[in-house]
């Protein structure tokens, strides 16, 4: 009796899956190693119908289509644009691109995806923003289409299960202060602010809102030390490239009235709860006692399956998805649009003047 519905059970949910198809096909602009690595894993997976993927070289758009039967392979983005069939876009190049091929996608009224960073500045993003409202699609032309293309940015924290956790706890917290760290080796094939700054500095933006600057440290070209304010709490940051690859931290603390949070590589968050006191006497000081820590989300590498793995709890799988789900159903809302990374951007753009 268990094992038929075990059996069952493990029927519907290979079943469930599969019914989840797509009508409109997809294009890919770029074949670099994170695209390779993070993105197109989810893709396959997912099963997001690729017509094309774009590349700036012949030769590796001939290897491109012996590697990947069925997908067009094309050094032309204008030949993506004017196909009416592409419905969606993914642009992950060279981040200097960015901008430039984002520009292209949204005059031609095709929803967007485009990775970290959309642009150089706050101004380019204000470019972006207007091209997107300019050049959405009319509603008497497509009337079962939105007014605008959905558009959304790579800002893969926003989508990982531990981040969309931790801010549904926090929204319910009396918040104190929070401490920051993201440090990595050296960086030199790029600016670190932009490439991998934006990381950080996006989700203390998502998580507690616009922040202001109270004291900035720029220590060397690849480290800042920061103290933000933001509308309801204070935190520090440590962003760095002088340590290592190899043993590379991101760490997040944040104090409440209830508690402390630890947010440890997107990998785990956990919940301390504040000692109780007496008179504003410390118990724990009067009577030992065992802490209790509350595992909120971690992940478990014993198991192999989609939720314990790195392109899931780093947030790439859900960013993708929702992306597509928006594309498919008409949904335009995704939480990394380019509205909502306005406060990073304006937060770059003060720490490029350190």
């Amino acid at each position: 009796m268990i094992q038929t519905l075990i059996n069952r059970y493990k029927r519907m949910r290979t079943e469930r899956f599969l019914r989840q198809t797509y009508q409109y096909s997809y294009a890919f602009v770029g074949m670099g190693q994170h695209s390779l690595t993070n993105l197109y894993p989810v893709l396959h997976y997912l099963g997001v119908p690729l017509k094309y993927i774009c590349v700036t070289s012949e030769r590796k758009a001939r290897l491109i289509e012996r590697k990947f039967p069925g997908v067009k392979a094309t050094t032309s983005l204008d030949t993506i644009l004017k196909d009416e069939a592409i419905k969606g876009v993914f642009v992950s190049a060279s981040p200097s691109a960015h901008f430039s091929l984002a520009s292209q996608v949204l005059r031609s009224g095709k929803s967007l995806f485009v990775e970290k960073p959309p642009c150089r500045t706050l101004r380019e993003l204000d470019t972006l923003i207007d091209l997107q409202r300019l050049h959405g699609i009319p509603e008497h032309c497509s009337p079962t289409r939105s007014l605008s293309p959905v558009v959304m940015v790579g800002l893969q924290k926003r989508y990982a299960p531990a981040i969309q956790l931790l801010k549904k706890r926090l929204g319910k917290e009396h918040l104190i202060s929070y401490d920051l760290h993201y440090l990595t080796g050296a960086y030199p094939e790029g600016n670190a602010l932009l490439d991998l700054f934006i990381h950080p500095l996006d989700l203390i933006c998502h998580l507690f809102g616009q922040p202001e600057i109270l004291a900035c440290q720029h220590i060397s070209d690849g480290s800042y030390l920061l103290m933000l304010r933001h509308p309801q709490i204070v935190g520090t940051l440590e962003l760095s490239t002088s340590y290592s690859w190899s043993a590379a931290e991101e760490s997040l603390k944040v104090c409440t009235r209830s508690g402390l949070y630890r947010l440890t590589k997107m990998e785990e968050l956990i919940f301390t709860p504040s000692p109780s006191t007496i008179v504003n006497i410390p118990i724990e000081k009067l009577r030992p006692h065992d802490k209790s820590v509350e595992y909120l989300y971690q992940c478990n590498s014993f198991t192999p399956i989609l939720a314990n793995n790195p392109i899931y709890s780093q947030g790439y799988f859900n960013e993708l998805a929702v992306f597509v789900d928006s594309v498919e159903h008409d949904n335009g809302y995704t939480a990394s649009s380019l509205e909502t990374i306005k406060d990073t951007y304006r937060l770059m753009d003060r720490l490029e003047k350190y």
